[in-house]
């Protein structure tokens, strides 16, 4: 199904990599730091605030296993490839990690953990996009967390004092079925062709939806918009919905393998788990990342402010930043934050990294500040309903 292969050697690729990662005041020397997690001491929860649960992910399993299980939230079983990371979380410490409403969105989340506060039920931790991270944190809904391998991370996908992880990243993809569609779209250009009237569908409200938020972004970028301005990518959509090619559902395993979202505009990672259920409904996958308006974007992690299971959420931060959790992101073709150290350590293969996007473009990757971010996030809440929305 992806068509999207690294073409440089592994040396190239780490330095295309290290290069997207890097922040524009600093730069993590990402080489000189240890990829085992296990032995790192933690520089968390003494500066943060957060509970102390220990100095070392074996302190802090065992403070876990005496909780017993962490509250997920939001993580559906082929996004970014969770049935994997989750089963190795829980064969690995013996932790139960259920996972409340799955094809939640980022609004949702925030939502569950206000309404279950206090119940023990409540999510532990959270995986929300960017648009987001401050609301959180405007609301006191998340606790800052250093994981032991902090200083792997770049700076660009973590917040400063531990508000958030970026553990994680992607680009906007325009995905075909080409059985249902015979001429597959390859820019935001084409998705305008009356072709594809009531085809192309965007991920849920990007008021709430993440993936939603990312696409009309991608779209203002393929416009002349930019992450100080996105009414082009609003425009966009609300032209795409005036001709009778937009859908706004979510792009869910059931969506897709039904035929009911015959162009999914999303990120790279949610397809290549779907691949051996779409052959065997006789669906073949496009996925193209659109050279008019490439956009990548992190979601960000973080422990929940008062959780029932604060030591199983520290846990849960500290493998999907570790090597078992990155590895399993990239099984579903997520790029780790710390893939960097990771290729300069020798654990990932070039068997991993050709399930990527291309080096070249993730080495065009840029993220928006977050001053740009809410930016955006006002022009999407102020306009998209008259414009987009509700006509």
């Amino acid at each position: 199904m992806r068509q999207m292969k690294l073409i440089a050697p592994l040396l190239v690729s780490a330095a295309l990599i290290l290069s997207a990662c890097s922040s524009e005041e600093s730069t993590t020397d990402a080489a000189s730091a240890s990829s085992t997690t296990a032995a790192s001491e933690s520089p968390s929860a003494a500066a943060t605030g957060a509970p102390v649960c220990g100095t070392t992910v074996e302190e802090i399993a065992a403070s876990a296993a005496a909780e017993g299980k962490v509250n997920l939230i939001a993580l559906p079983d082929t996004w970014a490839n969770y049935k994997g990371i989750l089963d190795s979380f829980k064969a690995t410490y013996g932790i139960e990690a259920p996972v409340a409403n799955p094809n939640a969105s980022s609004a949702d989340e925030l939502t569950a953990v206000k309404t279950l506060a206090g119940q023990p039920d409540m999510p532990d931790a959270l995986d929300i996009g960017p648009s987001f991270v401050q609301q959180a944190q405007d609301e006191g809904l998340i606790t800052a967390y250093k994981t032991t391998n902090w200083d792997e991370i770049p700076d660009n996908l973590k917040g400063a004092n531990g508000e958030w992880i970026g553990s994680y990243y992607g680009i906007m993809a325009i995905a075909s079925n080409k059985t249902l569609v015979k001429n597959a779209p390859r820019t935001w250009a084409d998705l305008k062709k009356p072709e594809y009237k009531g085809m192309v569908t965007i991920n849920g409200d990007p008021r709430e939806a993440g993936a939603a938020f990312a696409a009309v972004v991608a779209a203002s970028l393929a416009n002349g918009g930019s992450y100080d301005d996105i009414m082009p990518g609003i425009q966009y959509f609300a032209d795409l919905k005036s001709s009778g090619n937009l859908q706004v559902i979510d792009v869910t395993e059931a969506a897709l393998l039904s035929g009911d979202v015959p162009i999914a505009l999303d990120w790279t990672y949610n397809f290549p788990g779907l691949q051996a259920q779409l052959a065997e409904v006789g669906f073949e996958m496009e996925i193209v990342t659109p050279a008019d308006g490439l956009y990548g974007a992190y979601y960000a992690q973080m422990p929940v402010a008062s959780s029932p299971n604060p030591c199983a959420a520290q846990l849960w931060m500290e493998h999907i930043t570790g090597n078992e959790g990155a590895l399993g992101y990239l099984e579903g073709g997520a790029i780790p934050a710390r893939l960097a150290t990771m290729i300069e350590a020798g654990v990932v293969s070039d068997e991993q990294l050709a399930k990527l996007p291309s080096a070249e473009d993730i080495a065009k990757i840029t993220f928006p500040t977050a001053e740009q971010t809410e930016v955006m996030k006002t022009q999407l809440t102020e306009n998209w309903g008259p414009m987009v929305a509700d006509v």
